[in-house]
């Protein structure tokens, strides 16, 4: 997978950079080869996603038709 980063260099030394395609995906590094290896890292994290079973609930969603007939 391709991504765009946005690399910036930092007012205070370093580097930042920021991946547009993933909101809050972004990170820094004090040098250029700890950035690449941060944003490899930032991206991961960013993509990781926890997935378990849905749990149920006293409410059943599965027939918005239902509820939208209700609303009126």
């Amino acid at each position: 997978m391709k991504l765009k980063v946005v690399v910036h260099e930092a007012d205070e030394g370093g580097y930042w950079a920021e991946v547009p395609a993933i909101p809050g995906c972004a990170t820094q590094g004090d040098t250029f080869e700890e950035l690449l290896q941060n944003i490899y890292e930032a991206v991961d994290a960013c993509l990781s996603v926890d997935v378990r079973k849905p749990r149920r609930t006293k409410y059943d969603y599965s027939d918005v038709s239902a509820l939208t007939r209700a609303s009126r």
